[in-house]
């Protein structure tokens, strides 16, 4: 047995008649949503506990399919829920690390109400066209 991640992405593998899909391990699923919760709570400093609970996130962030199918992360394609649950946790530990510029405890008492803070300064990559296909070339 093994826990396998890799720095790129990999083609899923089979193994004993079970496709495993490897997981690419690195700092593109946690610094999203460090980067995030640094703007939305005004984080002055990132600390060693923030790193630790954006990890830990990731982790949280799995679902039973994806244990199955063999990963380590969660698939890519949830990225954005992914760092919607690093920045949530890592403004969680600076808010009580009282490292935030930006809110404070009081700011987000009510359950849930830190999860629509950062889902709504969350950045929607919708982009508009510059030229009208129905146009042509």
């Amino acid at each position: 047995k093994a826990i396998v991640a890799t720095g790129s992405p990999f083609d899923p593998v089979e193994v004993n008649g079970k496709t495993l899909i490897p997981s690419q391990c690195n700092n593109m699923y946690v610094f999203p949503g460090i980067g995030l919760a640094a703007s939305v709570g005004g984080v002055k400093k990132i600390t060693d506990a923030m790193l630790y609970a954006a990890a830990v996130a990731c982790v949280d962030a799995m679902t039973e399919a994806e244990f199955a199918e063999g990963r380590t992360f969660p698939a890519i394609s949830r990225i954005r829920e992914v760092s919607k649950l690093v920045a949530v946790r890592v403004i969680e530990v600076a808010l009580a690390e009282d490292l935030c510029t930006k809110i404070t405890a009081d700011d987000v008492d009510e359950p849930g109400s830190l999860e629509k803070l950062v889902a709504k300064k969350m950045y929607d990559p919708i982009y508009a066209p510059l030229v009208d296909p129905s146009h042509g070339n």
